[in-house]
């Protein structure tokens, strides 16, 4: 068995031989610098691809932010599968991740229904029991949203009055408060790890927010009318490939009264009135009053996501 990464891009055919997804995202991330064939690995036997992993980054000469590709040859032995992926995922790890970093969350999209279906889920179990024994933990399981044209578009809302995000200061402070009593996983996990909510807020607004290129005023504070109270916020935007409600919170005063169906569809009806394809979203599978909004506002589960961590040395 031979392990290596891409020669060049001119092997994505090779590293396509096993799919994914994500697939028909490849050759426009390797265009983009947001992958680089040395990022990039196979697991060969003769000809065949065993196994293959991939990392992904946000921008042209950026760290790996993300392990978002990993497979394995469905019609492996189990036992083999499990030892051919721990190998790969070992060897590519060394190289790719700096050397003393924490390796960089993995993510999968799977089927919503993707338990019920025994060939889906020995394909799903066989990998992130690779991932487990090469020690990450499960952080949490996600609900993947879609809002499609057809569904009717919100009205606006009679309770809130909206105004544009003035500055990065002024989202920030909303998303400090906003972390509080979160129920979002990766929000809980900055916390867990030492983060103050501020921090927290700053990492999530520099590592995703400061690169998209879609308007800013899109990005709406929602506040009581009359007083000019901030009631929360919505950050509707394009991100490398999806228009998306990329952030949507309510603060803690605020909390319990309805108030995030009237943010998130304003968020909706700013990126409807672009003539969009689709919205994405997504929210924690737990985050039960975060997913009934969506589901009220129309957005369809046509997926789901599965995150697993390392936690730093």
């Amino acid at each position: 068995m031979t392990l290596r990464p891409l020669a060049g891009p001119y092997e994505l055919d090779l590293f396509c031989r096993l799919s994914y997804v994500l697939d028909h995202e490849l050759a426009d991330d390797l265009a983009t610098g947001r992958r680089v064939p040395e990022w990039m690995w196979v697991a060969l036997r003769g000809e065949q691809v065993l196994a293959r992993i991939a990392w992904w980054t946000n921008a042209a000469g950026g760290a790996p932010l993300a392990l978002d590709f990993f497979d394995i040859d469905p019609g492996l032995p189990d036992e083999e599968a499990a030892e051919v992926g721990l190998r790969l995922l070992r060897t590519a790890a060394r190289q790719v991740v700096p050397a003393g970093a924490t390796s960089p969350e993995y993510g999968r999209f799977v089927p919503a229904q993707w338990r019920e279906d025994e060939a889906t889920r020995r394909v799903v179990e066989t990998v992130t029991g690779v991932v487990e024994r090469a020690g990450a933990r499960l952080l949490v399981e996600r609900l993947r949203l879609e809002w499609r044209p057809g569904t009717a578009v919100p009205e606006p809302s009679t309770r809130l009055d909206f105004r544009p995000v003035k500055d990065r200061e002024d989202l920030i402070a909303l998303m400090a408060l906003a972390i509080e009593g979160t129920l979002d996983a990766h929000g809980q996990g900055d916390l867990a790890s030492g983060l103050s909510p501020r921090e927290a807020a700053e990492k999530h607004y520099d590592e995703e927010f400061a690169a998209y290129t879609s308007p800013r005023e899109w990005w709406q504070v929602a506040q009581l009318p009359g007083t000019g109270e901030p009631v929360g916020f919505v950050v509707p935007a394009r991100n490398n490939y999806h228009h998306t409600i990329a952030y949507i919170g309510v603060v803690p005063a605020h909390r319990g009264q309805g108030y995030i169906d009237d943010i998130l569809a304003q968020g909706t009806r700013i990126l409807a009135a672009q003539d969009v394809p689709r919205i994405r979203a997504a929210t924690d599978l737990g985050n039960v009053p975060m997913a009934n909004s969506f589901e009220r506002l129309g957005y369809v589960n046509f997926e789901r996501a599965i995150n697993y961590v390392w936690d730093a040395s």
